[in-house]
């Protein structure tokens, strides 16, 4: 190689020249900020948050919700919710992350006083990437157990018991005794049922996919006081998950920017094969009419719940208050059009949402045709759509480990776009704390983080885990996410300041006409925070004691649960209080103090500061606002 065109303090890889240290730091030579790196293309950026915001919930949740509110009547609240609620969050956290290139902690130095939000955003994306790879995990189990001739869950098997049947199991009452005797002699209570002696009932039986799900794939106990060993291949599976993972990000954004390529795209090839080879099947055209057709429920829209369902999902599948989408955004360049970026991602998510919904019902309607049931006896959300009623439906096709094979592959991929965004939130977090330990050892530390959040996941992995699973869901993944929204609109539209906020937006987008920012303004005022805050009172009026499959959580779970959320807030008023203390004057004085930017807030590069931004503090050097870092962490004053 020509050393002219390549000097010793480069390495040259093809027409590119990177850094000697970039091997270490993924920092290049043409990246806008030297210090933090930038995304290679924007599309490497974009598929990433599609990827982040486009996760499992899109596929299990959102057709359910469609179909339980009314069909195709239930998009009108979507959409509305959308434009309200979903889009301004999304909007404000993109370009808050990338106007100051800091991510979701380190960020609040914006307004000193919040800073406990952004610690709160972190700490619950790791509880949910614990257990989020877990469901990952299932995903790679059912995935390498597909590849036999015959899918295991096409039959009942020597692990089924009597229950086991695609069919009613036929029993006679006996009045008298209020007794049930079997066609296979056995006996079981009856005392939930009423009949005329010696005539006979059927009962639904457990499919083999249900019984397969349960006694083979999780061994699952009898509830979390029964913790069981550790399913060994179960945690195999877990650590393949995080090995993925880690290789993805060994050079964060990257060498992830490179991966989303596939695990974005990948999906949407899988559910447009699922689509068409659904429609050709017999009783297709029945499930869509329930999705989405023929049952629209237009009176539906009159309950407050309907609402409420539409809201929250637009809340939970965009991903917002999480700290990956600050995260993600804070490697962009400055004047990145993040206005065009946040549409485009929304209605993709979105759009991935109905269509995702098509693909499901047609193959549930087929089911359930051949079956000889309405297709409300069959569908099914959540982990029971993926795990047991999908399954089923594809072990009845043709070629059904194909198919098999075909489905659980785009679980994973959809699975790990959004475990990619969240250890990159958690790797970012660690990077603007300690930037000088970060550029010598990012492979180390990403990989550290792995193996201790691998560690942490085991538990989820034994024969309770699925409980664990549950209550980490349950607790986590709610209402925290929501006490951070409002916290953060509430921080940076009314005490930082909205107009501030657009001031500081326009300075990476351009001016814009007043006009552009009315429908922004009404929506982080008033309507997002007003809509935030009424979910989060009924998600508190609805909360409710979490169980699995009709069996209650223990005391002690449900208290662990709650010790799980609340050491996630509680860094909230801690670290307000810390600033409060910090801080110089009478109490008042100190206050005002804190709820001002740090000296040292504003865009990170100097050649973008302007003048409303020419006196700030250099963003490397530690202010009084900052979270102290460790020594040698920073490059000296």
């Amino acid at each position: 190689m020509d050393r002219m065109k390549c000097p010793s303090f480069f390495k040259c890889r093809g027409k590119e020249k990177v850094t000697a240290s970039s091997e270490d730091f993924h920092i290049r030579e043409n990246d806008e900020n030297q210090d933090r790196g930038n995304w290679s293309k924007k599309s490497d950026y974009l598929l990433s948050m599609v990827g982040y915001a486009v996760g499992l919930g899109n596929v299990w949740r959102f057709p359910y919700l469609t179909y339980n509110n009314g069909g195709g009547a239930f998009l009108i609240p979507y959409a509305i919710m959308l434009a309200l609620a979903g889009l301004p969050l999304f909007f404000l956290e993109c370009s808050l992350g990338q106007f100051a290139s800091l991510g979701p902690v380190s960020v609040w130095r914006i307004l000193p006083l919040f800073q406990g939000v952004g610690i709160t955003m972190v700490l619950i994306s790791i509880f949910v990437t614990i257990y989020y790879n877990v469901i990952i995990a299932y995903s790679l189990y059912y995935m390498f157990a597909s590849f036999q001739r015959e899918l295991p869950w096409e039959n009942c098997s020597y692990w089924a018991d009597e229950n086991c049947s695609r069919s009613p199991i036929v029993t006679r009452c006996n009045v008298s005794t209020q007794m049930i005797f079997q066609m296979n002699k056995s006996w079981v209570d009856a005392n939930n049922l009423t009949c005329i002696n010696g005539s006979e009932v059927y009962q639904p039986g457990q499919l083999p996919s249900e019984q397969y799900w349960n006694k083979v794939a999780l061994q699952r106990s009898s509830g979390m006081d029964e913790t069981g060993v550790i399913v060994w291949y179960l945690a195999l599976c877990l650590l393949l998950a995080w090995l993925i993972v880690g290789a993805a990000l060994f050079k964060g954004i990257k060498s992830s920017g490179k991966v989303v390529y596939f695990t974005a795209i990948f999906p949407y090839v899988v559910l447009l094969i699922l689509l068409i080879r659904g429609a050709t099947l017999d009783g297709a055209s029945k499930g869509i009419s329930y999705y989405i057709g023929a049952q629209s429920n237009f009176t539906k829209l009159r309950e407050a719940e309907v609402w409420k369902d539409a809201a929250t999902q637009i809340f939970y599948s965009l991903s917002v208050a999480w700290g990956g989408l600050v995260a993600l955004s804070s490697y962009n360049k400055f004047n990145n059009n993040c206005y065009s970026d946040a549409i485009v991602v929304c209605l993709t998510n979105c759009l991935t949402s109905v269509f995702a919904g098509f693909a499901i019902f047609s193959i549930l309607g087929h089911m359930a045709h051949i079956s000889g049931k309405e297709v409300s006896q069959v569908v099914k959300s959540g982990f029971d759509l993926a795990f047991i009623a999908y399954p089923e439906a594809l072990a009845q096709l043709p070629g059904g480990p194909f198919w098999s094979i075909l489905f659980f592959f785009m679980l994973l991929t959809l699975g790990l776009d959004s475990q990619f965004a969240s250890i990159e939130t958690i790797t970012t977090t660690i990077q603007d704390l300690f930037p000088k330990a970060m550029k010598k050892m990012r492979v180390p530390i990403t990989l550290g983080c792995c193996l201790v959040l691998f560690l942490l996941g085991l538990v989820c992995v034994t024969q309770a885990g699925i409980y664990w699973v549950h209550l980490i869901d349950h607790f986590c993944a709610g209402w925290g996410i929501l006490i951070a929204a409002i916290l953060e609109l509430a921080g940076i539209i009314w005490i930082y300041g909205g107009n501030r906020f657009i001031d500081d937006i326009e300075m990476m987008l351009g001016a814009k006409r007043w006009i552009f920012w009315l429908w922004w303004k009404a929506c982080w005022f008033v309507i997002t925070p007003i809509l935030l805050i009424a979910i989060l009172i009924w998600s508190l009026v609805q909360f409710h004691r979490p169980d699995y499959a009709k069996i209650p959580y223990p005391d002690w779970g449900v208290a662990l649960g709650w010790c799980m959320i609340i050491f996630c807030i509680i860094w909230i008023p801690i670290m307000a209080i810390i600033k409060i203390i910090q801080a110089e004057g009478n109490i008042f004085q100190r206050i005002v103090s804190c709820c001002r930017p740090a000296s040292n807030w504003g865009p990170y590069l100097e050649r973008h500061r302007g003048e409303r931004y020419k006196n700030m503090v250099d963003p490397k050097k530690e202010t009084d606002h900052e979270i102290p870092a460790v020594s040698g962490s920073r490059k000296p004053e």
